[in-house]
């Protein structure tokens, strides 16, 4: 029995195609023009609106709250302060990579999580002696990422405390009448917000926000348009990009967060004692190197131009993101793998997520990257880049 969100009554009506995805039980939005790219240049031109309420979101609150957090996530929530949010992960005690999600923290005391997959039982199941409760309130809030270039002039002319919000800061205001937050976070690489409202009030600030939008060329847009936009953000996606270890059968199934390119988040691991879960995995494979590298790819364009001309087909530019895996070579030996890959409308180029052997993650650096034409393997040149692959100054500023 699949469930709606509390948009549903507004995105229904506007999904012109009748095609939904589901996640976690929810219908979800494919596409809704007939054309996904029409969607995709809406947010890379003006903006466009994303359904997220089928995320998972947990109150975390209590005096002890930091504490656990401190101790649970890979990233240090300490150095998170009130009004600001947190790219975050959580790791089993092997160092690998449980999953991701974005917390927000709205008090000393009380914290937001949001994150693609049910985590409700594993927080809870790690509460010791703390003073700190855990409740699921995901059917109590509703959200939806605001994205674009204009998304801050929209905004805040129904919110002036939009105007001044900083990257990953949020704050708490009204929209359309109805209490909400606002986070300056999104999954698109583009400057962009999301607004938290209680459920019942959702259509009051969904339908304030697409007023104020009226002459903008705004539309809501759906998954497939916002993939396209999280891999040329170089933007990891869970069950594609790196998967769960509790659900991985095998070690090499399994990514460390230095694998994923998050070491970034560990410069004090070894000046600082917080003991988080996994903390001593990781500190050990600093010190002993990486099974793999994360890296962006750029295809040459002249050698996919080659190989499917050679084949007798012209050659694809097909914008659809793909998450699967593809083999990379370096002199005729399988030096790595590319999880996500497409064509990108921005760059004019087929870019690609992937990882490789550590020596080959060096800028510049030459692999083939394999391709499937005519039920036989060919090989395209594909050369290390850095992520993101689009990255506005407006994102930030």
């Amino acid at each position: 029995m699949y469930r709606t969100t509390p948009f549903y009554e507004r995105t229904s009506v506007l999904n012109k195609t009748g095609l939904w995805a589901h996640w976690s039980g929810y219908l979800s939005a494919a596409q809704y023009q007939l054309s996904e790219k029409f969607e995709y240049f809406a947010v890379r031109n003006s903006a466009g609106v994303y359904d997220t309420s089928p995320l998972y979101k947990y109150s975390i609150r209590g005096r002890d709250a930091e504490k656990f957090l401190s101790g649970v996530l890979a990233r240090d929530i300490r150095k998170c302060r009130p009004g600001r949010a947190q790219y975050t992960i959580w790791c089993d005690d092997d160092g690998f990579v449980i999953e991701d999600g974005v917390i927000n923290r709205l008090s000393a005391t009380e914290f937001m999580l949001s994150a693609a997959e049910p985590n409700l039982a594993y927080f809870q199941g790690l509460v010791g002696y703390e003073e700190v409760e855990i409740e699921d309130v995901s059917d109590s809030i509703a959200s939806f990422a605001f994205q674009g270039p204009l998304s801050r002039r929209i905004l805040s002319a129904i919110s002036p405390d939009v105007d001044k919000l900083g990257y990953f800061h949020l704050t708490e205001t009204k929209i359309g009448g109805s209490p909400v937050t606002v986070s300056r976070t999104g999954y698109t690489g583009d400057l962009g917000y999301e607004i938290w409202s209680p459920a019942d009030e959702a259509l009051g600030v969904w339908d304030a926000v697409f007023e104020a939008s009226e002459g903008y060329g705004v539309v809501p847009f759906g998954e497939t348009a916002l993939l396209m936009t999280r891999i040329e953000a170089g933007l990891l996606l869970i069950g594609a990009d790196f998967r769960p270890s509790r659900f991985a059968w095998t070690d090499a199934d399994k990514s460390t967060p230095l694998e994923l390119g998050f070491g970034w988040m560990f410069r004090s691991i070894e000046t600082e004692s917080r003991p988080f879960i996994g903390r001593e995995a990781i500190r050990n494979e600093l010190s002993n190197g990486s099974r793999w590298r994360l890296i962006g790819l750029v295809l040459d364009w002249q050698s996919w131009d080659d190989v499917y001309g050679r084949a007798g087909h012209v050659p694809p530019k097909d914008h659809t993101p793909l998450a699967e895996e593809t083999m990379l070579y370096k002199d005729e030996e399988q030096v790595g793998f590319a999880t996500s890959w497409m064509y990108s409308p921005m760059v004019q180029r087929h870019i690609a997520i992937a990882q490789v052997r550590p020596e080959l993650a060096a800028l510049g650096t030459e692999v083939s990257f394999e391709v499937t034409i005519d039920h036989h393997l060919d090989y395209v040149k594909a050369r290390v880049t850095r992520m993101p692959f689009y990255d506005p100054p407006h994102k930030t500023a």
